[in-house]
């Protein structure tokens, strides 16, 4: 857990991924049209990864992407997208220092 939380405010932006999955990828671009630069961790690719993704499902993220914004946890791909159509995404990002335009 402490991990989890360690990995998540190293950037404004940090995203838990696996790299094969489709949703995951949509999440990244989404933020990569946007301009964030953000963190990304592949959990098929890291030792140990298995663990994260068992803690990100205790704290209330049971499925990839876990999208982290400001250090708190927003949510995977439904809550993100959700935020984006009703266009709180973007004052987010500004808020959490990842968007300075």
């Amino acid at each position: 857990m402490e991990r989890v939380t360690n990995l998540a405010s190293e950037r404004p932006v940090v995203i838990f991924s696996n790299s094969t999955c489709c949703m995951c990828h949509t999440i990244k671009t989404l933020f990569n049209e946007f301009g964030v630069n953000f963190a990304v961790h592949e959990l098929d690719e890291m030792p140990r990864g298995r663990e994260i993704e068992q803690a990100l499902s205790r704290i209330g993220c049971p499925t990839l992407p876990a999208v982290f914004i400001g250090g708190e946890l927003v949510g995977g791909a439904n809550e993100v997208m959700s935020l984006h159509l009703n266009r709180s995404l973007i004052p987010m990002l500004k808020r959490a220092g990842a968007l300075w335009v």
